[in-house]
């Protein structure tokens, strides 16, 4: 085979990352981000700071714990389309409201994980129809797991969950308001965390570390040092002692900055999220998590089967049973009006039968009484004869 010639300038296949850059930028592209942790641990406030937005509304804290009477979690969707330098990302931020919030938290994580799988299942769904233009692609590409700074270690819930979750989505374990821990206390949580992680062999998300440049190695290897994430939430702007504006919380001996390294892990977990590693979460959720869900699913199934419930809303449950109940009742009561109209008709039945048979017998003494007179009057035609 000959060689080929190319001139010096070459012929453009050079050039397709700069098209595929266009193709990316004009469609931007789709991120769901799942906080999972107990109420009042500051979810929605680092959704916001981490965006920089108002994209979840704050609850009323008196009314937090109404949802005792309910005892179940639920799962509330918020979308938001953000645009930076003409490129759009179309946010969907998954909460999970009364998660961990009672005493017996028995099963409490199902309704994660089945909505975790639900998306899965859709997605692959719309993968076998015959025309896939216009999908819907819910599926969640990382889960931030907020852990309560209680300075101790995991609770028997958060291992539970977090073992559920690992293997289904990128879980990236977060330690909320870590400015109620001195940095000695946050060190040694931190290290607990990790032996609890490692012991109870929890897969959390692990970001590339290597590449051919340096730098990014080494942001890398810092970035991953800070895990589990400490951080600090806040959207209220600040001044600090040197007299600057920061994203911050303003305490009697000082100011905790949100986006200074030395106070917590925030610029890190940005980096992580959105900065540097947003398209490797992405990927890894198509080709590990979605992929083993797929082979799994399609390994026990039949094509086009329908999946399995394995999980019952208590909530639904409750509502079903107090429509079967109103439907019950309602039944009950028709047949006692029923009933009633039977009655009421087997009585006007028997009255027209004896009014019936009072008129037959009225009528057989009139036909009695009218033979006697013809009898009568035969008699006295043959006497006058």
């Amino acid at each position: 085979m000959a060689p080929v010639t190319v001139s010096s300038s070459g012929i453009g296949v050079a050039h397709l990352p700069n098209q595929r850059h266009k193709i990316v930028t004009n469609r931007g592209c789709n991120f769901t981000v799942m906080v999972c942790g107990e109420s009042g641990v500051g979810k929605s406030t680092f959704v916001n700071t981490l965006f920089t937005t108002s994209i979840k509304e704050y609850k009323n804290p008196a009314k937090r714990h109404e949802k005792q009477l309910d005892r179940t979690v639920e799962i509330e969707i918020t979308k938001a389309e953000l645009e930076e330098q003409m490129f759009k990302v179309k946010l969907s931020v998954i909460d999970t409201p009364g998660f961990g919030d009672y005493v017996n938290n028995y099963d409490s994580w199902l309704p994660v994980i089945e909505f975790i799988d639900d998306q899965h299942e859709n997605y692959m769904r719309q993968e076998q129809q015959p025309s896939r233009q216009g999908m819907i692609d819910m599926r969640v590409h990382v889960c931030l797991y907020f852990i309560r700074p209680n300075g101790h270690g995991l609770k028997p819930l958060d291992i539970e969950i977090m073992k559920r979750l690992g293997s289904r989505v990128n879980l990236i374990p977060v330690i909320a308001k870590a400015d109620t821990l001195t940095p000695k206390d946050l060190a040694q949580f931190k290290q607990r965390i990790l032996e609890v992680i490692e012991a109870q062999n929890i897969r959390v998300y692990s970001c590339p570390i290597d590449s051919d440049d340096e730098d990014v190695t080494k942001r890398n290897m810092d970035i991953m040092s800070a895990m589990p994430f400490s951080i600090i939430g806040s959207t209220q702007l600040v001044r600090t002692p040197d007299n600057r504006e920061v994203l911050g919380r303003q305490y009697s001996w000082g100011c905790a900055e949100v986006e200074n390294e030395q106070h917590c892990d925030f610029k890190k977990l940005r980096n992580l999220l959105v900065r540097s590693h947003m398209l490797d979460l992405i990927s890894t959720t198509e080709e590990i998590h979605y992929e083993n869900y797929r082979q799994q699913q399609m390994a026990t199934r039949k094509f086009g089967e329908p999946k399995v419930k394995k999980y019952e809303n208590p909530k639904h449950r409750e509502k079903e049973d107090s429509l079967r109940k109103v439907f019950t009742e309602q039944v009950k009561s028709e047949e006692n009006r029923f009933r009633q109209w039977e009655q009421q008709l087997i009585q006007e039945r028997d009255r027209l039968n004896k009014d019936l048979e009072a008129q037959h017998a009225q009528i057989k003494a009139l036909e009695s009484d009218l033979e006697q007179l013809y009898h009568q009057q035969g008699r006295g035609t043959l006497r006058r004869k």
